[in-house]
């Protein structure tokens, strides 16, 4: 049964915090996952406040930061004993376009490209750039990474506000491009997504205190969080997972079946399409 308008049920935060998890740890969007699975489950999400929704997509992001922060702690201390100006660059290069565009465009960015259809189309156009990268060749690390490089990460992450496109897949493909290793890819993308997310729940923590949160919605926030932060750490075998495959087209084609699902609904029922639900 759908939670009453404008609230969100203690069985939905669990399910939905539970998939974060994994969904973030893969290039597969899991803000995207966020919108198509209540939609395709036939929950009223899109019910529930907007500003109320888009916070609890943020704490569900903070308890997977928390839990990657735990279980990455050794690559975390040695990023921070390692810290000088190249990677102080990397960092503040990759996260003004994300959140300059992120603050700019937020609001048109929920209004109009919140819905089913859009979602699907971000997760193709996802695909086919994963797709591509990823048959760059492999020929630099980490420690190469640059301005030019942390550019591209910022945009990469600009880019993964579009519904569907997954912020890990889109800096994972944009270090591709760039012709860093798989596994070196990989750790990148962590490195320069985690002061976005922080950043993102910190401004998202700010509104939500200005606007006070109902006391309905205390027990679903915190089920979420603890339920993003366990399926996290259950799930970080995918960190290794994802680096020892030699390619990304598993990932690209999932992405797409699900897209296709997607749209083979929207013309079965066109009006399940319609109403906009906020990424």
């Amino acid at each position: 049964m759908s939670p009453p308008e404008g609230s969100l049920s203690l069985r939905q935060a669990l399910l939905l915090g539970a998939l974060h998890g994994p969904a973030e740890l893969l290039p597969i969007s899991s803000s995207g996952h966020l919108v198509l699975v209540p939609w395709l489950l036939g929950w009223d999400y899109s019910a529930l406040d907007s500003e109320l929704r888009k916070s609890f997509e943020v704490v569900l992001h903070a308890g997977t930061a928390a839990a990657l922060l735990l279980t990455l702690r050794d690559e975390v201390e040695e990023a921070a004993r390692g810290f000088d100006a190249r990677r102080a660059q990397l960092i503040v290069l990759s996260f003004l376009p994300p959140a300059v565009i992120g603050i700019a465009l937020e609001r048109p960015i929920e209004r109009r490209l919140g819905t089913p259809a859009s979602v699907a189309g971000g997760l193709i156009a996802g695909a086919a750039v994963m797709a591509v990268a990823d048959r760059r060749p492999q020929r630099r690390h980490h420690q190469d990474a640059g301005a030019v490089d942390a550019w591209w990460f910022g945009i990469a992450q600009a880019c993964a506000l579009l519904p569907g496109v997954s912020r890990n897949g889109a800096t994972v493909a944009a270090a591709r491009l760039r012709e860093f290793t798989r596994e070196d890819s990989n750790r990148l993308s962590r490195h320069v997504a985690l002061p976005v997310i922080a950043g993102a729940a910190a401004l998202k923590t700010v509104r939500l205190a200005r606007r006070g949160l109902p006391w309905r919605a205390h027990a679903p926030f915190a089920l979420g969080v603890a339920a993003a932060f366990a399926s996290t750490l259950a799930s970080t075998w995918l960190i290794d997972e994802v680096e020892r495959d030699r390619s990304l087209l598993r990932y690209a084609v999932y992405r797409v079946a699900l897209a296709g699902a997607v749209l083979a609904r929207l013309r079965s029922w066109p009006s399940s399409g319609s109403r906009t639900i906020a990424r």
